[in-house]
Order: structure tokens, then C-alpha cells, then sequence
């Protein structure tokens, strides 16, 4: 039976046995074929294939639960889930999510985009199931990178404590994003190093079972089996924590995988079945450079040569990168902290050149909060380079550890804004309104990559507490970049483009846009003012109040979610201050998530366009000033 036949896991399931690994070639080689096309995430799906062809052929979906963990390795659970023919629209807006969506499939019974949640939800449907009597296996599959994060070692406390029939299946591949660190990885390295557990622990239950039964003997040989354990490797971890160990077991070899598999069903309680793959796996350039390959764009099959995007200017976080490296050679204090990001934050330069100021701690944004903290207690200026969405799993410690002890860290907070292809749980959207509620914080945006630079270089030096500089995914505006850098005026807007009908008051790479509608406002006889607003907070209040005086209508426009966000502090102002009278209308995200597709198609849904700048004008066009209206 060939791919194209198989649109169910019934249909998989009357695949003989002895088929399934050409089976596997054929999946890695639609996978390679397709994604050249969309892009999308390669290498991680590439080294599940096996891994996830053995979970659909034994278990029952979606009667029985597989999770995924983050989610960005179920392109092949989409492909036996009857999803192959929706590849061509993969991450396109519209299209087929690049994450598991429970509106696609009833098999996608877990939406996920950020790691280590699977083995709580594991745990929440397990309990489910035995609440109401029901009979079925609940599989979660996570990561060893993903094992690093502090919410999947508290599931792994909690399951192992109430006894519950559960399987993790621990994918390790040895990388997140970028390699894995810390001290689990190594664990997991002597684990997958020691070939002789297996034989050594075989052999031990052989000889107990010829040996002769009683309560004592039998103890004693147990202690036996536990001692010849912690003989051959430094530390039974899983099995300390209640659950039933199985493995290493290669992830590329269907027929051990499979046994493994099946014991694992048969044993009851939490099990954890400890399967190593290699990402990228059979595709070279992938399983040569995994963190190259692991999301990618389009690329050439034969090569695996990527197809350059056209783009204006140099890479924003390229920009971050390059100026910390130059900040920290005159600045001793700079550290710089990244939650497994490293080569997304672009900080590979900044860990060649001061690997020791340099700190990936994993897939642990809350540590990477409080650890920055703790650095700033001791005079240190650290840089928190994360993403605005991962930011928010951090939300506890900026509160409680940052902002209440008024700590001078810097949160360099990328991606921020709408990210295009990875959808809905990576949107940039929402930091913002969850910073600006909390005191003594600063947050300022650049319009673009030379302002950028000058802005990380007032954060870090800037000693009166926490600053967030928030930057956008992609490349910059291609302005020509200062040599020299300067100290932004904290709370200090910029009027871009002078005018006296109405005011665009836009954050961010926004200004562009407000720019071009400016420029069609005044082919229209409407003369706009462009101010770049720079800071969330502190507000420019001069500026604000100037506004105010002047009776033009102003509209705030921001790549971020309307409620809470930059307009609202404007409102705000003016409402704190009894000005009434004032036309100001906010455009930014309405409140629902905003799904995958490009940057352009996603501003388009939410209304951030030149286009609707220029008809949201025109709405407040009676509210203008009569004397400085245009025929």
C-alpha cells in the first residue's frame, strides 16, 4: 500500500509489518518534496517518522490520546490523519496549520505552539478517563529539550505521585532549537551512551526469575536489581520519580521501537519510553545542520540551498546581535541570557566573542527572568534576549522579580508583533498590555533598524530601573545605519512629518505605514502629522497635550492588541486629565487570535494598512478643524 492511500490510521493499520519501513521513505520523502515549496519545520519532523508511523499503527486515534509536544513535529501525525492533500497550503493563510488544531482533526486532540505542556494535559485527560470509567491509553510525546522546562518536571512530579496509566514517549534528539544544555541533557547523554544498561538489566531479570521465591529473598534480590541500576548509570531519575523506565530504544528502527511500544502498553502506570532519534533524519543537509533545517523557508531538494527572500534591510535581530557585541566590548557589566534561543536571537556572535557572559539555560523563560534579576542585584546589566511569546510564561517573575524590586534589566523582547507563518501561539501581540500594567517598567519600540541600535544602546544604559526594547520579526526599513550611538530621551516622542489636519500617532514599524498614508492623505488635500511615538510608557505628555491643543483628530496605530495596549494608555491620558472633546480612535489587533499566513495577509485581516489609515482619516474628516480642512 502506497502513501496516497492512507488518509486514516484504520488504513495504516492493514499495512503489513514488512512495508512499513519503505513506508517511512516514502513520508520523509513527500515531507522533503513539500516543504521545499512552503517551507516549514524540516528536520524536526524528519527525525519522528518511524517514531510516529509505530505510535498510529499500535495505539487506536483518537479513542486513544497521542499529545505532542510544541507541536511543530506533527506533520507526519497530519499526513496519516488524512491531511496529506492540504500540504500545498501548509502555514498559509487560510491553509493547513503548521501545529496540531483540534478544528482540523478529531486525531489533534491538544493545541500546542509552546513546549513542555503535554505531560500536564496528559495528566488532566488521564484523570478524565478514570473520573468516568472510560478504558483507553493517553500517550504524550516531548521532547528532550522540551523535558528542560520547569511546567513539564512539575507533570512528571505530579504523575508519578498519582500512579496513573500514562505513556511518555521522550523523544531525544539531543536539540530544541538549538543544542539542548543543562544538567538533564547530560543525564540523558550518559543514558544514551550506556549500551550495556539494557543487556545488564536483562540478564539481572533473568536470574531473578530462575531464582527461588519468598518475601525475603525476593526483596533482596529487588535491591540487588536496584543496585546494579545506579552501577551502570549515575542515577535512575525517571524511575526514582514513579515511573516505569524503558529504553534507549532507536527511533529509526521500527521493529525494536514497536516491541518497546507494546510493553509499554502493557505496563501499568506512568511509563517513560526513552526513544532516540536524530533530526533530520534522512535528508543530509538536515541531519547536518538540524538547527539550519529546523524551520525553514524554501530550498532547493538537491542543494538544500535556501531561496533568499527579498528584503530591504538587514535582519532586526541581525541588528540586536551586532550591537550588544559592540555595547558589551566597552561595557564589562553586559550579560547577555537566552531561553534556548541562542541562534533565533541571534546571539551566536555575542557567545563566540564573551562566552562567559553568555547564558542559554534552556527552555526555562521563568528561570531566565529571575536569573537576570539576580544578576542585576549584583551590578550586572543583563540583556534578556526572548521572544514577546515566550515572554509571556516569564509574566510571573518580570512582575515579581523585576519590576517590584526595580531591577535594572534590559528585556530585549524580538518578534514582536504579528510573526506571519507560525500563527496564532507565536503572535507578538500581547506584551505590550501585559508590561504596561506593571510599574516602574519602560517599554519603546524603533521605527526602524538604525533606531534600533540607538535604543539598546540607551537601555543599557539606562540605571533607573527595568526596560524592554521590542523589535519586529524580519528584516529592517534598509536606512542607513549611524556609526556612532546616542542616548534616546526616555518618554521622548518624534514628529517625523509635521502637518495640521489630523495627527498619526503610530509605535513602531507602524510609522511606515502612517508615513504612506500621510503621503496619500495630502494627494487627498489632508495635511497629517507623523509622530513616532517611540515609548508605550513612559507617554510623551508634552507631546500629548500639544495635541490636544492643536483640537486635530488623533489616530494611534500599533501592531499590538487593541485592548490595553498603546492607544489605550492614550485614551487614558486624556480621560486622567478631563480633556474631552477629542477625536481619538485606536487601530490595532481586535480581540481574537489572529491565525497563520503572512505578515501582509494578517495586518490586512486586522485592519493595519495604508488603506485603512487613510478611510479611518476620512471617517473623523467632520471632526477636523474647518479652517484647515482641504476641498
Amino acid at each position: 500500500m502506497h502513501l496516497d492511500q492512507i488518509d486514516s490510521p484504520q488504513k495504516l493499520k492493514q499495512v503489513p509489518v514488512d512495508q512499513l519501513p519503505k513506508l517511512a521513505e516514502e513520508i520523509r520523502q513527500f515531507l522533503i518534496e513539500s516543504l521545499s515549496k512552503t517551507g516549514g519545520h524540516l528536520a524536526p519532523n524528519l527525525g519522528v517518522v518511524e517514531l510516529t508511523l509505530a505510535l498510529h499503527y499500535l495505539f487506536d486515534s483518537p479513542k486513544d490520546k497521542i499529545i505532542w509536544d510544541v507541536g511543530h513535529q506533527a506533520y507526519v501525525h497530519k499526513i496519516l490523519t488524512g491531511r496529506k492533500h492540504l500540504f500545498p497550503t501548509l502555514r498559509q493563510y487560510k491553509g493547513l496549520c503548521g501545529f496540531p488544531k483540534m478544528s482540523e482533526s478529531e486525531h489533534d486532540v491538544w493545541e500546542t505552539g509552546h513546549s513542555s505542556t503535554s505531560l500536564s494535559a496528559a495528566m488532566g485527560m488521564a484523570a478524565a478517563r478514570d473520573l468516568k470509567g472510560e478504558n483507553h491509553k493517553v500517550i504524550a510525546v516531548i521532547g528532550d529539550g522540551a523535558l528542560t522546562g520547569g511546567m513539564a518536571l512539575e507533570a512528571m512530579n505530579h504523575i508519578g505521585n498519582e500512579k496513573k496509566d500514562l505513556i511518555v514517549i521522550l523523544n531525544d534528539n539531543e536539540m530544541s532549537i538549538s543544542p539542548n544544555v543543562g544538567a538533564i541533557h547530560n543525564y540523558l547523554g550518559r543514558l544514551r551512551t550506556y549500551k550495556g544498561y539494557k543487556k545488564a538489566k536483562e540478564l539481572v531479570e533473568y536470574w531473578l526469575e530462575k531464582m527461588p521465591s519468598g518475601d525475603t529473598f525476593a526483596k533482596t534480590l529487588e535491591r540487588v536489581k536496584d543496585s546494579i541500576k545506579y552501577l551502570v548509570i549515575s542515577g535512575v531519575l525517571f524511575e526514582k520519580l514513579g515511573f516505569t523506565y524503558l529504553g534507549p530504544v532507536d527511533g529509526h528502527k521500527l521493529d525494536e521501537l514497536m516491541e518497546c511500544l507494546r510493553q509499554a502498553a502493557k505496563t501499568s502506570g506512568p511509563v517513560l519510553v526513552h526513544v532516540i532519534t536524530k533530526k533530520g533524519y534522512g535528508y543530509k543537509p538536515a541531519e547536518e545542520n538540524s538547527v539550519a533545517y529546523h524551520g525553514v523557508g524554501a530550498y532547493k531538494i538537491e542543494s538544500g540551498e535556501f531561496m533568499k527572500k527579498a528584503g530591504k534591510g538587514p535582519d532586526y535581530a541581525k541588528v540586536f546581535g551586532s550591537t550588544l557585541v559592540k555595547l558589551a566590548e566597552k561595557d564589562p557589566r553586559i550579560v547577555a541570557i537566552t531561553p534556548a534561543m541562542l541562534t533565533g536571537s541571534k546571539l551566536d556572535a555575542f557567545a563566540e566573542r564573551f562566552p562567559d557572559r553568555c547564558f542559554d539555560v534552556g527552555i526555562a523563560e521563568q528561570h531566565a527572568t529571575t536569573f537576570a534579576a539576580g544578576l542585576a542585584t549584583q551590578g550586572m546589566k543583563p540583556v534578556l534576549a526572548i521572544y514577546s511569546t515566550f515572554l509571556q510564561r516569564g509574566y510571573d517573575q518580570l512582575i515579581h522579580d523585576v519590576c517590584r524590586q526595580n531591577l535594572n534589566v534590559v528585556i530585549a523582547v524580538d518578534r514582536a508583533g504579528l510573526v506571519g507563518a507560525d500563527g496564532e501561539t507565536h503572535q507578538g501581540v500581547y506584551d505590550i498590555a501585559y508590561m504596561r500594567s506593571v510599574p516602574n517598567i519602560v517599554i519603546m519600540m524603533p521605527k526602524d533598524e538604525n533606531e534600533l541600535q540607538h535604543m539598546l544602546y540607551t537601555a543599557v544604559h539606562y540605571d533607573a530601573g527595568p526596560i524592554a526594547v521590542r523589535f519586529p520579526r524580519g528584516t529592517g526599513m534598509g536606512v542607513s545605519m549611524d556609526t556612532t550611538f546616542r542616548t534616546i530621551p526616555i518618554g521622548q516622542s518624534e514628529v517625523v512629518r509635521d502637518g495640521n489636519d489630523v495627527a498619526l500617532l503610530a509605535f513602531g514599524p507602524m510609522v511606515a505605514l502612517a508615513e504612506e498614508a500621510a503621503e496619500q492623505l495630502k494627494r487627498e488635500g489632508i495635511s497629517a502629522k507623523v509622530i513616532n511615538a517611540r515609548f508605550a510608557k513612559p507617554l510623551d505628555e508634552t507631546m500629548l497635550l500639544e495635541l490636544s491643543r492643536t483640537g486635530m483628530p488623533v489616530i494611534t496605530i500599533e501592531e499590538g492588541a487593541r485592548m490595553g495596549g498603546f492607544g489605550s494608555a492614550v485614551l487614558e491620558f486624556y480621560a486622567d486629565r478631563d480633556i474631552h472633546g477629542m477625536v481619538v480612535k485606536n487601530l490595532a489587533i481586535p480581540d481574537y487570535f489572529v491565525e497563520h499566513g503572512s505578515v501582509e495577509e494578517q495586518r490586512q485581516e486586522v485592519g493595519l494598512t495604508v488603506e485603512n489609515i487613510v478611510q479611518t482619516v476620512r471617517s473623523v474628516a467632520p471632526a477636523m478643524p474647518r479652517k484647515r480642512q482641504r476641498a
